[in-house]
């Protein structure tokens, strides 16, 4: 992924000076696998960018909304209501995901919901920063059903921000995604070097420099899943998955209910 760094990024703008940075979307965007050290509670690309701009202009403002499992229709009904009178200068949305995990997912509602998120947010701010995601159907034979899936998700971002005027992050691209270092143990949320990469991106995206160690190459060779590294990730990590998605469907539980968003209020960062 670092030697694509760059040519991953479009529509780069001049860095501006942002105040108001909100974060919307799913467990992404909240910052799953990358917890603070010593601490319960997630860090992730959002926390670091928004660190980032504190540390050239003091004084920026962040808030999170993000909930973990949300799809894209829950993020426009929950999420851009709250973030609207925040009036932001920056937001980022990072979601799609849990959509492609929905049995009757199809390209017409992808690109229904991925347009009418997209321009939402950029009704309410005027620089709005979209995400591709990487194709993880190819760490597992168990995702490889998602391939498909996952292009439409991204054909549907790339389209929304070239309407709307959006700031497109491609991580479609990402080499990272064959080396299971850069992701948790469930192999579909980032770990800490995923989380550092993203938000490198996201900065290049907006016209600033990140730290070069985000973006440096880790040590030896990349990981990747053998045989019985596949069977135990389907049994310890997507059964459970499978088997809470089944229940929510027979009780009539929404994706993300029981869960808040990690930073509701426009707060200082520090």
């Amino acid at each position: 992924m670092h030697r694509h760094l760059n040519s991953d990024i479009r529509k780069v703008r001049p860095a501006r000076d942002f105040r108001r940075f909100v974060v919307v979307g799913d467990s992404c965007a909240e910052g799953l696998d990358d917890r603070y050290p010593d601490s319960e509670h997630y860090r992730g690309w959002a926390d670091l960018v928004a660190t980032e701009l504190e540390r050239r202009h003091p004084g920026v403002h962040y808030a999170n909304l993000a909930v973990r499992g949300k799809r894209l229709d829950q993020i426009v009904t929950e999420q851009l209501p709250a973030a609207r009178p925040l009036r932001p200068d920056l937001v980022a949305l990072f979601g799609g995901v849990n959509d492609l995990l929905t049995r009757g997912c199809s390209a017409a509602t992808l690109h229904g919901r991925v347009d009418r998120a997209v321009g939402g947010l950029t009704e309410i701010c005027d620089t709005v920063v979209v995400f591709t995601v990487s194709d993880i159907s190819r760490q597992s034979p168990v995702l490889r059903g998602l391939r498909g899936r996952i292009g439409l998700l991204n054909g549907a971002v790339r389209h929304a921000a070239n309407t709307h005027g959006a700031t497109l992050v491609d991580l479609a691209s990402q080499e990272s995604v064959d080396d299971l270092r850069y992701f948790g143990p469930d192999r579909l949320h980032l770990a800490a070097p995923g989380h550092r990469r993203v938000a490198a991106q996201v900065l290049t995206s907006l016209g600033m420099t990140a730290d070069p160690a985000w973006t440096a190459p880790l040590p030896g060779a990349p990981v990747r899943a053998g045989f019985r590294s596949h069977l135990q990730w389907a049994w310890q990590q997507a059964a459970p998955v499978l088997v809470s998605r089944a229940r929510n469907v027979v009780v009539r539980r929404q994706p993300g209910d029981g869960f808040a968003a990690k930073r509701p209020h426009l707060t200082p960062v520090g």
